[in-house]
C-alpha cells in the first residue's frame, strides 16, 4: 500500500440511500435514478448504495434532483448519505471533471417546491481547528432561507429542499475551501407523517 498526501483530488463525492416508505419503493426508486440527468457524472447503484462522483456542482445536483424527484410522489421519503472531496485514495480514473459547471438538473428542480427536515455534520479532516471551520457555516446557514436549529451531533436544517441542499453545498464548498479533505454526512426526510 503506498502512502499517499490527503487532498489532491478535487473529485467529489456522494454514497447515498434512498428510503421511501411505501409498498411501491421499487418504482420509487428507480424511476428517481432514471429520470434525473446524471450525464454529467459517474454513476453507480448497488443493492445497499448508489454513488455519484464528478465535479461538486453536478454530485449536488444530481442527490438534490434523485431525492426531489422522488418526494414529490407524496410518499414519505428520506435520504441518508455522505459527501467527500479531498480523499487520499480517490483519483481521476471514472470520473468527468472535464464537464462544463452547468447543472443539469437544475431547471426541473426549480418546478418542484417540497418541504423537509435535514440532520447534517461536517467533519474538515487533519484539523485541530475543525469546530471553528464547523461554527462558521453553522452561523452562515441562518441566512440562506432555512430554519437552523441545534442537535446533539449534529445542525437542523427545515425548510424548501432547494434551500437545504444549496445550504449544505454552500456550507461544504466553504469548508473545502479551506480544509483539503472534507467529508459531511447527512440524512434529510419529506412527507413525514410525524409532521401532521
Amino acid at each position: 500500500m503506498t502512502n499517499q498526501q490527503c487532498g489532491t483530488s478535487r473529485i467529489a463525492g456522494c454514497q447515498f440511500t434512498l428510503y421511501p416508505m411505501s409498498d411501491n419503493f421499487v418504482d420509487i426508486i428507480l424511476s428517481a435514478l432514471d429520470e434525473v440527468d446524471s450525464t454529467k457524472v459517474w454513476k453507480d447503484t448497488d443493492d445497499v448504495t448508489t454513488c455519484v462522483r464528478g465535479k461538486m456542482v453536478h454530485v449536488f445536483d444530481v442527490t438534490k434532483a434523485i431525492f426531489l424527484h422522488a418526494a414529490k410522489t407524496g410518499e414519505h421519503v428520506a435520504m441518508s448519505g455522505t459527501f467527500s472531496i479531498g480523499c487520499p485514495g480517490d483519483n481521476e480514473a471514472d470520473v468527468y471533471m472535464a464537464e462544463t459547471d452547468e447543472p443539469m438538473n437544475l431547471e426541473k428542480s426549480q418546478t418542484v417546491d417540497q418541504q423537509a427536515g435535514c440532520k447534517f455534520s461536517l467533519y474538515p479532516l487533519g484539523r485541530e481547528d475543525y469546530m471553528d471551520k464547523i461554527y462558521e457555516q453553522i452561523d452562515l446557514s441562518k441566512a440562506r432561507g432555512v430554519e437552523v436549529s441545534a442537535s446533539h451531533y449534529m445542525t437542523r436544517l427545515d425548510g424548501d429542499v432547494k434551500d437545504i441542499f444549496n445550504a449544505m453545498e454552500e456550507s461544504f464548498e466553504a469548508v473545502q475551501d479551506k480544509v483539503s479533505h472534507t467529508t459531511m454526512t447527512f440524512t434529510i426526510s419529506a412527507n413525514s407523517p410525524s409532521n401532521k
